[in-house]
């Protein structure tokens, strides 16, 4: 939704995996001062680097590769303890195999994207040749040995009958690093705090708040996924239930080793600090 007078505007990101931070959100308490602006996770990291959206759950890549221009909110993220069950790869061979071989990424993504590249390279010493194409199993597996999908993509093709091999990135980090894997974190402009520190602060206590109902009542969360996506609602409440949109020290953990390893690859450029917003609008 647009407000000619909005303060800030917030990137959402279309995939169910953050509904249970957006679904009880309290619109009303903010009386026009923001704006929503949805896209898919690589159009929200492009917008937030360029200044044209002020805050939301950017991919963890998008933040190692910008984390000059950005603090984040503790509490907030897109994370998984194991499987997540929504960032699937499709291949017809295993792994090990796939030296070499065509491989298929989405445009949609980034931390995913880098995720599979680390994992290949790091813990099965291969080095598929990659190439972008539009998220569709069908015609990505036309051409290629493997695909990776994710969000809701991930979740449809899940759901049809195919020949492939399919491995869940979030259950393969785990069974490689032992720490379980943050895909998405929340982040600020730096700018955006400075100019507006006490809706900042707001606006976190409201998404908390969200996070804390979406977590205690899933269930219009999990029908509006039915309506929206399809899927039996046993599906969603297994595919809530196994995302976790905390980030304490567990999440920073994760999130910390696949900074480190992107780097070692050359996937980033710097090593990556986390920096959280901490709210001092109230200090006087």
């Amino acid at each position: 939704m647009a407000t000619a007078d909005a303060q800030i505007r917030i990137g959402k990101i279309n995939y169910t995996n953050v509904w249970p931070i957006y679904h009880f959100f309290p619109h009303e308490r903010f009386e026009g001062r923001l704006e929503w602006i949805e896209t898919v996770p690589t159009g929200l990291n492009k917008a937030m680097k360029a200044g044209q959206i002020d805050m939301g759950a950017i991919s963890s890549f998008a933040y190692g590769e910008s984390y000059q221009d950005y603090e984040m909110y503790p509490d907030l993220s897109v994370s998984a303890v194991d499987k997540v069950n929504s960032i699937l790869l499709f291949h017809r061979r295993p792994l090990e195999e796939l030296d070499g071989a065509r491989l298929a990424l989405p445009t949609t993504s980034a931390t995913s994207v880098n995720l599979l590249k680390v994992l290949l390279e790091k813990f099965y010493g291969v080095k598929p040749q990659y190439e972008y194409a539009t998220p569709s199993l069908k015609e990505m597996m036309e051409t290629n040995e493997a695909a990776l999908l994710i969000g809701d993509d991930a979740i449809r093709a899940s759901w049809t009958e195919h020949p492939y091999l399919v491995t869940d990135l979030g259950e393969l980090w785990r069974r490689c690093t032992g720490t379980g894997m943050t895909f998405a974190v929340w982040a600020v402009r730096k700018q955006t705090i400075r100019e507006f520190p006490e809706l900042i602060a707001d606006i976190h206590q409201a998404f908390l708040e969200s996070k804390r109902h979406g977590v205690r009542d899933p269930e219009s969360i999990i029908r509006q996924a039915m309506q929206t996506v399809g899927g039996e609602a046993d599906y969603w409440r297994h595919y809530f239930r196994h995302l976790n949109h905390d980030f304490g020290e567990a999440q920073q953990q994760g999130l910390r080793l696949y900074f480190r390893y992107a780097r070692e690859l050359g996937l980033l450029a710097h090593d990556v600090p986390l920096q959280f917003w901490t709210d001092i609008s109230r200090v006087r």
